[in-house]
């Protein structure tokens, strides 16, 4: 019983850390596509801005792009460190 429970935490762990990856990288995804939009949207309006729009856009989406690489951190931890494993292996004596 011991083992199937600790697979099972194990299990549920990493199927977890999958679904916080993909919508890590899928909320970066469509952050970009959004930033890229209003960047073309904003030098259709004042091409003279260009430059401008051009240097926030970078700035933005490299603040964008922390995002994933913050929750990837995160998922390691999970996947490495298990805290739940340790929860289950301290409930049960060992």
């Amino acid at each position: 019983m011991n083992a199937e429970v600790l697979a099972s935490v194990y299990g549920m762990t990493a199927i977890g850390v999958g679904i916080i990856l993909a919508a890590a990288g899928l909320g970066s995804a469509l952050g970009w596509g959004l930033i890229c939009s209003k960047f073309l949207e904003g030098i259709a309006r004042q091409p003279e801005m260009r430059p401008q729009l051009m240097g926030q856009m970078l700035f933005t989406g490299g603040l964008m792009e922390a995002f994933p690489m913050i929750v990837l951190g995160m998922a390691m931890w999970f996947v490495f460190a298990n805290p739940f494993a340790d929860a289950v292996k301290t409930a049960m004596g060992g």
